[in-house]
């Protein structure tokens, strides 16, 4: 609540437009990451030659992850001492450039090892991108919301986001129902990373007009002091780092494990129709969607704690006895997304509140982009790649016993965590 001018209590009302310009870069940056993963199994073999050009592609998928904690740290930085807005202005940019070489790209029959050169040159640009984008929309929204309802202010991070890939997994469909698997794999696979190259344009448009926040303003010529920032997050803040790597572990698995991973899976190793994949992912999705603001104001009620722990407790039960519903069988399918990603919403709601809490406004930026990105790298960048080359040795379900362990530690490190609703930001 807020003081209107004659002292009588208003409600104050979520600045709408000013709470999507921020989260459209990283809807942005998951449609581009969501139909890599999800049209790989379209355009493997335009990039690479053999039997191995699905692992291949995954591969490049992989490797770009582990230029995110760069951009995470490169950018990260100069969104602390430079600001939020150009920070994510240069994001939304690069990511919308790698999208459309994508859409163009000659194939491995037209020019040899070239094609997959500039593939993996675009994917490292989006990576770069990505590691900068996800610290600072989540630091923007984290700063510029009341500390009573941050969790209201973080939902929308993720019903830009869900949007986005809800619109890669409807497009996916129609694709699928309306082309011939030739002519999916001749260009149909390049609509996708065209159109992305689209919506860059519009995030950009709507992104001039962010103004900065004021806790950046009051802060950046303490954050052009710190000397060695990076050393500053581990040496003064040890704690908020683990906390961080330890849910973020969990947070994406599920993610990569729901709206990357289980798509060709489920395709390839499972013999599921394709139409029926991206038709229930779509629902999954769509439900993912709506929870996302409930679960923002259940937070700002009854806490972060609570609703993490109820989250990874689940996952840990779960994800084991789900994986064997991702069977030919569309009612199948459906359980497993509308399950995984409903109970994913009570991490993702609140993410950027739980991130913007844990490090100093100096560090923010940086502390967020550099640790979260090295561990996206590390377990999601590695997540298709790994539950391929466990399908292809027939022991696809040790996959779904390590998500069950980084629950487990994700479960442990949260009941340590201190409940941070309604607190001011550091």
């Amino acid at each position: 609540m807020v003081e209107s001018n004659v002292g009588v209590p208003v409600k104050d009302r979520l600045p709408v437009r000013r709470l999507f310009a921020a989260s459209v870069g990283n809807a942005l940056e998951w449609f581009d990451w969501t139909i890599y993963a999800t049209f790989s199994i379209y355009f493997a073999s335009a990039f690479f030659p053999g039997d191995l050009a699905q692992i291949n592609t995954f591969a490049t998928y992989a490797l770009a992850f582990f230029f995110r904690p760069l951009g995470g740290m490169l950018i990260g930085r100069f969104a602390d001492v430079r600001g939020r807005k150009p920070a994510m202005i240069f994001t939304i940019l690069l990511m919308a450039g790698g999208s459309i070489l994508i859409g163009v790209l000659p194939t491995f029959e037209q020019v040899g090892w070239f094609a997959p050169l500039l593939l993996l040159l675009a994917r490292i640009a989006q990576g770069l991108s990505l590691g900068g984008e996800v610290s600072n929309a989540s630091a923007y929204l984290g700063e510029i919301a009341p500390a009573h309802r941050r969790g209201r202010y973080s939902s929308f991070f993720y019903i830009s986001t869900g949007t986005a890939v809800l619109l890669a997994s409807i497009l996916g469909f129609t694709l699928a129902r309306t082309m011939s698997e030739a002519q999916l794999e001749s260009w149909g696979w390049r609509l996708p990373f065209l159109l992305g190259g689209v919506l860059g344009l519009i995030g950009l448009w709507l992104r001039r007009s962010l103004e900065e926040t004021e806790q950046f303003k009051d802060n950046k010529a303490t954050a052009r002091k710190v000397e060695r920032p990076l050393l500053t997050t581990l040496r003064k803040h040890p704690k908020a780092v683990g906390q961080l790597v330890g849910f973020t572990m969990l947070s994406t698995l599920c993610y990569y494990t729901f709206f990357s991973a289980l798509t060709p899976f489920a395709v390839d190793t499972r013999k599921a129709d394709a139409v029926d994949v991206f038709l229930a992912l779509s629902i999954g999705t769509a439900l993912f969607v709506v929870l996302q603001y409930p679960m923002g104001v259940i937070s700002d009620r009854f806490g972060r704690k609570p609703q993490l722990l109820v989250w990874s407790a689940a996952i840990a039960i779960t994800i084991v006895p789900l994986s064997t519903l991702v069977q030919p069988n569309f009612w199948g399918l459906l359980v497993v997304f509308c399950v995984g990603l409903g109970l994913y919403t009570a991490m993702t709601s609140i993410a950027p509140a739980i991130m913007s809490e844990l490090f100093p406004t100096s560090l923010r930026g940086l502390g967020i982009g550099a640790w979260y990105n090295l561990t996206v790298a590390v377990f999601g960048g590695t997540a298709p790649l790994l539950i391929a080359a466990l399908s292809n040795a027939g022991a696809d379900i040790v996959f779904f016993w390590y998500v069950a362990g980084a629950a487990l530690i994700a479960f442990l490190v949260i009941w340590r965590l201190p409940e941070t609703n309604g607190s001011e930001l550091r």
